[in-house]
């Protein structure tokens, strides 16, 4: 039974992850949840998610939303950003970058509400290429070796907004440079022997098909399925480094000891509805002028 809910974890982690990452918010928890060891549980998931990554990425190659030979500065970056991150992480806090962090996303997060034609086709480019994956290719992987959680998000926006991406070709694009740091993470994983094998390839098993099948479903529907998804995976993101940095501080631990977890919850469905009904209600407007 316990295999069977890991090939299910892996499969809807797989899904999503595809469509607008952040697969390893759904994956990691579970892995924790039966007892894995935190060191394994991040080596185990290292693995199952670079498999899901990649089956994903050949999907969106396949269809000719990626060109390697545009991308080989941010990919040999990627390399030295990841290596350095690792090493970095090993000696550095991150507990400065993880209470900012939540910052960044949330501006992001609330100029994609507000921007609801983002992404919805290819627009002039802010940046030139080579100086983009340059900068965000050592920049992003760096993050990605260090702390991790976000790293998808930022690629996206970054593709999006700087390079004038659509959001399939974003999110594509962004598939190449989260295996290019997968895979690192994973090979450090793997030397230090930590990695569980069989749990690992389990939920690989569900990654794959997860993989192809959020992939297909973000080409076929495009913006309309992943700005959505893209919307939950960041929120998701945020709430979760916010928790993790103020879990232990005394505001939140007086809080819950008086009134239990129910105001957390209600403060986190009120902020979802309202981005929710805030975007809604932008896009209504705009299309109404678009068709005026």
């Amino acid at each position: 039974m316990i295999l069977l809910l890991l090939f299910l974890a892996g499969l809807f982690a797989g899904t999503v992850d595809a469509i607008a990452g952040g697969g390893g918010l759904i994956s990691l928890p579970v892995l924790l949840s039966i007892g894995m060891p935190p060191h394994i549980a991040f080596g185990t998931n290292k693995l199952q998610g670079m498999i899901g990554t990649f089956v994903a990425t050949l999907k969106y190659y396949r269809h000719g939303y990626i060109s390697l030979k545009k991308i080989y500065t941010g990919i040999a970056f990627g390399l030295l950003g990841g290596i350095a991150g690792s090493v970095a992480a090993q000696v550095m806090s991150s507990d400065v970058l993880r209470k900012i962090i939540p910052l960044f996303l949330f501006i992001i997060l609330i100029y994609t509400v507000c921007s609801p034609r983002m992404g919805l086709k290819d627009n002039k480019p802010k940046m030139n290429e080579f100086i983009f994956y340059l900068i965000f290719g050592f920049a992003l992987s760096f993050y990605d070796g260090f702390l991790g959680p976000g790293t998808g998000s930022f690629w996206v926006f970054a593709l999006t907004f700087f390079l004038g991406f659509n959001l399939i070709k974003a999110t594509a694009y962004t598939k190449v440079f989260n295996l290019n740091s997968s895979f690192i993470a994973m090979i450090c994983f793997a030397i230090g022997g930590n990695i569980d094998y069989r749990v690992g390839l389990v939920m690989a098993a569900g990654q794959v098909i997860g993989g192809r099948l959020g992939a297909h479903l973000a080409i076929s529907k495009g913006a309309r399925v992943i700005r959505p998804i893209f919307l939950g995976v960041v929120s998701l993101t945020i709430s979760t480094l916010i928790y993790k940095s103020y879990a232990n501080s005394d505001l939140f631990a007086h809080v819950t000891e008086q009134y239990g977890i129910i105001p957390q919850i209600l403060v986190a469905i009120t902020i979802l509805m309202s981005i929710a009904f805030l975007y809604i209600k932008i896009s209504r407007r705009q299309k109404g002028e678009a068709s005026g």
